[in-house]
């Protein structure tokens, strides 16, 4: 029987974890950020920018003296008589392959942020637990048996499974690494097998390591059926809590490493290239030196024209210092009929990657059918030949911005139902807007025979003259239905607008 010598190995790798700490702790406070900033293991920094390095440099940092302290202690104790009673090379790949395992059982389980070298002691452990049965009547010391091991890997469970915050899965894949590795390895008296074990070691972890992060890699698609939108995000992505009536995700992280994305649809009233809510937007939100929920905006880029799911839409780009440093903001605005689709992301400038995942979001962005127009549609086929139902599907899909569907059923409805005045407004609605003027304006004038004192027909007959490019006959319409109803604020803005272009145009 014959052991090593000094365990090197296991005492360069404790003062290393020491030296690192105190590195850290003399930087500042040892908070998240700067765990983050310092390589810790964070499943949205390794799946979504690639940053896959941090399953090993997360084992060399700790959240506190006691964690250190602890992990420190039981690493002298049974790394020193593994690597006494193994060849180095074999308790080398062992520390390799188990820490590799630690991080992958970690991101298997969580994208959370977790550090520390738990992972390798548990793996030690295992090691020396197998390997003490399988050799106990050679061992010189008792502590390396079986009948000691199995106490502290529960004490150690059972202090992990009680504790918050603790990487139980992380604990478990290191221990699982070690208990598989005690069955090939074999005591430095054993015929030396050269290299073949030690790599075949390294060789399963990395293999197992790459299959968990290429499936947490994998992106889903997120479905809204009120909006009628999809996008794809990348899988640990969750749901925030808004009570703002927004669909809000983000990368779970905090401060330094957060990446959010949320949609809002806001209901304009009118058709528009949602350059008017960019504007807002950048008003009230992006107001250049004043605080947001976002953070400080510093630059404001835009607005200018994009393309999202097919369709024209408005973009702002903002720099802004956000709680966590330094954040970009991207701002969509994609009009559909009398709504506006604001999207709004935002990533941290620490990692630029995130421009990529930001980028692929809005390429995969969708629009679908909404459930209203699904309904609608339903309605409408399940009472055949009734007009309430057609003009609401008309109506419905009009305001989606499908103006020439719309057409056919609320045409049916007005002939089911001539006396409709509302019916007959949406109608002439709906062909000004699909660029049927002619057709538009006799539908306005029939609307205005059904219901003279009505504010919809006389408001039909001011887009007719509108979409004829008459202004000043548009201002006496719009003065006439203000007679009818002076109190209506919407009319009353109208007649300042068109006011306003009247007296800008060139007089001759």
């Amino acid at each position: 029987m014959r052991l090593g010598g000094a365990p090197w190995l296991t005492l360069i790798l404790a003062t290393v974890l020491v030296g690192i700490h105190g590195a850290a702790r003399a930087a500042g406070p040892v908070g998240l950020d700067t765990l983050l900033r310092w390589g810790a293991k964070a499943g949205p920094l390794v799946v979504d920018t690639g940053q896959v390095w941090r399953l090993v440099t997360a084992h060399f940092l700790h959240r506190d003296f006691p964690h250190l302290a602890l992990n420190v202690l039981v690493l002298l104790a049974a790394g020193s008589g593994l690597e006494r009673l193994c060849r180095r090379r074999d308790y080398a790949a062992l520390l390799v392959a188990a820490g590799l395992a630690t991080m992958a059982g970690s991101l298997g389980n969580s994208g959370g942020v977790s550090v520390g070298a738990s992972g390798l002691v548990y793996a030690c452990v295992g090691a020396l637990l197998v390997l003490g049965r399988r050799h106990r009547a050679k061992l010189p010391a008792r502590w390396m048996s079986s009948e000691a091991a199995v106490p502290t890997v529960l004490v150690f469970l059972w202090m992990g499974w009680t504790s918050v915050g603790v990487d139980n899965a992380g604990h478990l894949g290191g221990l699982l690494a070690g208990l598989l590795a005690g069955v090939f390895l074999e005591p430095r008296w054993h015929p030396d097998t050269g290299w073949l074990r030690p790599v075949g070691m390294v060789v399963a972890a990395v293999v197992v390591t790459g299959g968990v992060v290429a499936e947490r890699s994998v992106w889903r698609t997120e479905r809204d059926d009120g909006f009628g939108l999809s996008v794809a995000l990348p899988r640990d992505w969750r749901g925030d809590v808004d009570g703002q009536g927004r669909r809000a995700f983000s990368n779970g992280l905090p401060g330094r490493g957060r990446a959010t994305f949320s949609a809002e649809a806001i209901e304009a009233g009118e058709p528009g290239d949602g350059s008017v809510q960019a504007r807002q937007f950048q008003q009230e939100v992006l107001l250049q030196g004043a605080p947001s929920p976002e953070g400080r905006t510093l630059k404001v880029t835009g607005p200018v024209a994009a393309r999202v799911g097919g369709r024209s839409a408005q973009r702002l780009h903002a720099e802004l210092e956000g709680p966590g440093g330094p954040t970009h903001l991207m701002a969509l605005f994609v009009p559909r009929g009398e709504w506006v689709y604001r999207l709004v992301f935002t990533w941290p400038a620490a990692y630029p990657a995130y421009r990529a995942v930001v980028d692929r979001m809005v390429t995969e962005v969708r629009f679908d059918e909404p459930s209203v127009l699904r309904e609608a549609r339903a309605k409408a086929l399940l009472v055949p030949g009734a007009p309430g139902p057609l003009r609401a599907l008309g109506g419905v899909l009009r305001r989606l911005g499908l103006p020439k569907e719309a057409v056919a059923p609320l045409s049916e409805s007005v002939r089911l139902a001539p006396a409709h005045v509302e019916t007959r407004v949406e109608l002439a609605r709906a062909l000004l807007e699909a660029s049927r003027v002619e057709e538009g304006c006799h539908a306005a004038a029939e609307a205005r025979v059904y219901g003279p004192w009505d504010t919809g027909a006389l408001e039909a007959g001011v887009r007719c003259e509108l979409s004829r490019g008459n202004v000043s006959r548009a201002l006496e319409r719009l003065v006439e239905a203000r007679r009818v109803d002076p109190q209506d604020a919407r009319l009353r803005a109208a007649e300042l607008a068109l006011r306003t272009v009247l007296e800008a145009a060139p007089h001759p």
